[in-house]
């Protein structure tokens, strides 16, 4: 889970309080040298003799990419990505054996565990009035709309506003800053990742006010402004 963003991982990082690192694809890491995982991984075990790291699926793919090979596509038509699970275990156990230090990893994928989770009553409450929404929205006449809570109201949402933009865990917000604290881990970001993901927000905050998000847009409108154009 966590293809190409770390909700899951992020969230379920926050609630368990258990969790020393957490590892998603919109923050970049790196291996070696000071400030890298292995780096922490030693503290983390010095202090307290064991640690547990959280991994998104679609994490340090970039770090993995050279051995990115055509991997195709699962049953469900998404691409298939490398195992970082997999290849995060054979590092550490290099790492530390390079350095004489004996480990005892132990690497656990849920797979598709987390979806077969019961529900509770909060949620089949959720999903009937979804079912609800849904059905009168259909024998309203509406076609080509998803159903969901915006501002704790249930509204129908046009399929073209679900996928012209997916949404990624902000790096910079609040929420990341208090994962970070649970953890104590590093950010692993250098000021340019930072600045990177600034601007990545501030084009996301435009495209939900409805602002033009494509700069040659706004330096047109600018122009066209200054030259008394309305």
């Amino acid at each position: 889970m966590g293809r190409y963003s770390g909700f899951i991982a992020h969230y379920a990082t926050l609630a368990s309080r258990d969790v020393d690192c957490c590892l998603i694809p919109e923050s970049p890491f790196y291996l070696e040298g000071e400030g890298g995982l292995f780096k922490y991984i030693e503290k983390r075990l010095k202090e307290n003799g064991h640690m547990v790291i959280v991994v998104a699926e679609g994490a340090g793919q970039k770090l993995i990419a050279e051995n990115m090979k055509e991997m195709g596509q699962d049953a469900s038509g998404n691409a298939l990505l490398l195992d970082v699970g997999l290849w995060l275990s054979q590092k550490i156990n290099e790492h530390f054996k390079k350095n004489k230090t004996t480990i005892n990893l132990k690497y656990i994928d849920p797979t598709y565990m987390i979806r077969a989770i019961p529900s509770n009553a909060s949620d089949n409450v959720y999903c009937t009035l979804l079912a609800h929404s849904v059905v009168h929205g259909a024998m309203a006449g509406y076609t080509g709309f998803t159903v969901g809570q915006v501002n704790g109201r249930h509204c129908y949402i046009p399929f073209y506003r679900i996928t012209e933009k997916q949404n990624k865990v902000s790096i910079t917000d609040r929420m990341w800053a208090r994962l970070l604290s649970s953890t104590n881990q590093p950010s692993f970001l250098s000021k340019q990742d930072v600045d990177d993901a600034k601007v990545e927000d501030e084009r996301t905050a435009k495209l939900l006010d409805g602002s033009p998000s494509n700069p040659k847009v706004e330096d047109k409108v600018a122009s066209s402004n200054s030259n008394g154009v309305k």
